[in-house]
């Protein structure tokens, strides 16, 4: 089920309900305000160019690339780009590979990205994660932010451990089953919480 205004309202009512102790950052936080990025291809560009650095010295990066594109990071306009005027924008070379793997599959067809709404969670994940430089925690940014997919749990998200070690009062960030086990009341709107975790370390 997609998010919107409507369901995530819904998905914080009933987070509150099952979660006494995330039902308080809910109360603190206010409403969800989730919102969806339309843009398919320059979500997975952005998020690559992210990688390793910090959040400022990304959007510059690309904001700079954006400009070199002519505008918009369309999969035909980065490809057009030589590597010099890429790197020139920031990305490491690291990264300049990994967006022309990215450029090719999209172009040769491997990669259909109008179709990924129509698969599952798992295929979705499966089939972003065989591009160069895109790991399940990326994949599944994805899912949330651009898919708009409502109960997937980023186990791999530094900000959602530290948040569930917090909230929670452990000793140390939880492992993977541990957070699937604490965000079990979650379902089926894990996003939703993941989301008020990030909003409790803001």
């Amino acid at each position: 089920m997609p998010i919107n205004l409507a369901e995530c309202a819904k998905a914080a009512r009933y987070l509150q309900r099952r979660d006494p102790t995330l039902g308080r950052v809910i109360r603190e936080v206010g409403p969800c305000t989730l919102r969806r990025r339309r843009d398919r291809f320059a979500s997975l560009v952005q998020s690559i160019i992210s990688q390793q650095v910090s959040t400022q010295a990304a959007a510059t990066i690309g904001r700079r690339l954006t400009s070199a594109a002519g505008g918009r990071v369309r999969p035909e306009a980065l490809a057009g780009l030589t590597d010099q005027r890429i790197r020139k924008a920031g990305v490491s070379p690291q990264k300049l590979r990994y967006l022309r793997d990215l450029c090719a599959r999209v172009d040769e067809g491997e990669l259909q990205l109008s179709r990924l709404g129509y698969l599952s969670d798992e295929q979705v994940v499966e089939t972003l994660t065989e591009v160069k430089g895109i790991g399940e925690w990326t994949a599944q940014m994805f899912l949330i932010f651009v898919l708009g997919r409502i109960d997937v749990l980023p186990c791999a998200d530094l900000g959602v451990q530290n948040a569930m070690r917090d909230l929670y009062k452990l000793s140390d960030r939880p492992s993977p089953p541990e957070m699937e086990a604490i965000a079990r009341p979650w379902r089926p709107y894990a996003s939703i919480g993941a989301w008020y975790c990030w909003r409790f370390l803001d």
